[in-house]
């Protein structure tokens, strides 16, 4: 397998969430659920004239919404047809990530998405042992958790690399900080993907 390379380190430090936040929530939706939507989109229209479904999920976009470009309304409510048929957690999950999303500033969206494309770079292999480090993470207690995250912290970058491409089945990778000046995307463990369609 080929080595992590340094910007996943740089991924996981700026971009993963707190597991602490993240350790009852459940996994994302997965790729299946966040694909284009068959056939036509919806036609745009204005926040007043949306579904109560379609404003309830794509609530955090309520202010800006009217002035979207009709592609872009015609994307998020094509999503949100797709969206209503998942669990009401997952929803919640969806809305936290468009909140997050709408409230970064273009630089924080231009390093997630640059992580994002990193990410989908990598092995499924890797991408399925980082995962599992950050559950194993998820899963101990405290005292075990605050005990990584201090030997993380007192390791130069170096070392973390290291920690990172040398990660056995046992091993637990902790969270990074979160971003300056806010807190961290809740998203259970995974690298954030900028919404649909914002990439």
């Amino acid at each position: 397998m080929r080595r992590l390379a340094l910007p996943l380190t740089v991924l996981l430090v700026f971009a993963a969430p707190l597991a602490a936040d993240a350790q009852d929530r459940p996994p994302p939706p997965s790729h299946g659920e966040m694909q284009p939507p068959a056939g036509p989109l919806p036609s745009p229209r204005a926040w007043k004239d949306l579904s109560p479904q379609d404003q309830d999920i794509l609530k955090p976009l309520e202010h800006d919404w009217d002035g979207f470009k009709p592609e872009k309304q015609s994307r998020f409510l094509g999503k949100a047809l797709q969206w209503r048929s998942l669990p009401s957690d997952r929803r919640a999950e969806i809305r936290d990530r468009i909140d997050h999303w709408q409230k970064m500033t273009p630089e924080e969206r231009a390093q997630a998405r640059a992580n994002h494309e990193k990410f989908k770079e990598l092995t499924p292999e890797q991408r399925q042992k980082l995962h599992d480090a950050f559950e194993r993470f998820n899963h101990l207690s405290p005292t075990q958790r605050q005990a990584i995250e201090e030997k993380w912290r007192n390791q130069t970058p170096e070392q973390r690399h290291q920690w990172v491409d040398n990660l056995g089945p046992n091993d637990a990778l902790p969270p990074p900080p979160p971003p300056p000046g806010g807190q961290p995307p809740p998203h259970g463990g995974y690298p954030p993907a900028p919404p649909p369609s914002a990439r």
